[in-house]
């Protein structure tokens, strides 16, 4: 199991995390972040207190991720499979995304 925080604006939103490889995610609201009145990391991922689980990583992490030659670049810098999407998320945390979100280690 991996995970990392989400952060909106430099406060944790919530955790991602991997169950298996490759499949069977959750991403999970922190309750603290409900109860702030924080906004949601993305529209398709509302604030509700129960968690959103999915067979594939949802589509907004996926679509923080670099692309194209930059994405192989990275992975064979790094070492890592350019089907491990998580892996590369993992990679890619703590670096500045483009916009308020945020993914750093826990």
């Amino acid at each position: 199991m991996r995970q990392l925080g989400i952060y909106n604006n430099n406060v944790l939103a919530g955790v991602l995390t991997e169950q298996v490889p490759g499949k069977d995610y959750v991403f999970t609201y922190e309750p603290a972040y409900l109860a702030s009145g924080g906004v949601p990391v993305s529209v398709t991922l509302p604030l509700q207190s129960a968690p959103y689980e999915s067979e594939s990583l949802f589509p907004f992490f996926v679509n923080m991720l670099p692309e194209g030659a930059n994405r192989s670049i990275i992975c064979r810098k790094y070492r890592i499979d350019e089907d491990d999407i998580f892996g590369l998320l993992i990679v890619m945390s703590g670096r500045d995304f483009i916009g308020a979100i945020s993914v750093r280690p826990l």
